[in-house]
């Protein structure tokens, strides 16, 4: 049955979310990042604590994290339907209807594996990476919108956290906008939604005027 096929790319989607590549990296260093800077296991933390090329790098493991969870999925459905008949036989729908939601359920299951990753205590990052590596595999060109908005509204305000939050809310208009499908739509509302929502903390912050701005230099005392 088809059941079968969606609840295994869920499972493997997300233990691949799961790694909690920032919480490793610094591990690697003598770091416990959750106990550091913002507590956040992502690359921005990273970045702030570590320097520039450990946050690249953990930038670009939690994108990749999302975009091989789709793309193996839907490159391979072919050779799974073949060597699995039992459980993909009886998919309903054609088979492209069924590579899209096979693509779908495993970028979706990758995102919510870093965000409440299984491996710390189901605490894990804000999913910015990780959903953008979905993207890359789903809606690429709603992916450059978005891309474009992050990287504007971060040059004005050198808010990592206004950036994601702003690019997350113009999401669902990128796809709306490029004619995807309702499926789509819904599913990418969901993902900013939830984006949104792992930023709650930094919103807060934000209207507080407490929210760390990169490139901001610390304030030194004056000795008297």
């Amino acid at each position: 049955m088809e059941i079968f096929s969606y609840i295994l790319t869920a499972l493997a989607a997300y233990l691949l979310g799961s790694i909690p590549t920032g919480y490793l990296v610094a591990k690697a260093k003598g770091v416990d990042i959750r106990s550091v800077g913002s507590g956040n296991i992502g690359a921005t933390n990273v970045f702030r604590i570590l320097g520039k090329q450990a946050g690249i790098f953990v930038l670009l493991v939690d994108a990749l994290k999302g975009w091989v969870a789709v793309v193996a999925i839907v490159n391979f459905y072919p050779a799974l339907r073949d060597a699995l008949p039992s459980l993909f036989s009886s998919a309903e729908g054609t088979a492209g209807q069924v590579r899209e939601y096979l693509g779908i359920i495993a970028g979706v299951s990758a995102i919510l594996g870093h965000n409440y990753t299984c491996f710390l205590r189901f605490k894990g990052g804000k999913g910015i990476a990780t959903t953008a590596g979905v993207l890359v595999a789903l809606v690429p060109m709603a992916l450059l919108i978005v891309l474009g908005v992050w990287i504007l509204t971060f040059a004005v305000s050198r808010y990592v956290s206004l950036a994601s939050i702003t690019a997350a809310f113009c999401l669902p208009f990128g796809v709306w906008a490029l004619n995807g499908s309702r499926l789509m739509l819904l599913v990418t509302s969901l993902l900013a939604l939830l984006a949104i929502y792992k930023h709650k903390a930094n919103i807060q912050r934000l209207l507080n005027g407490t929210e760390n701005r990169i490139g901001k230099k610390k304030k030194t005392e004056v000795a008297k």
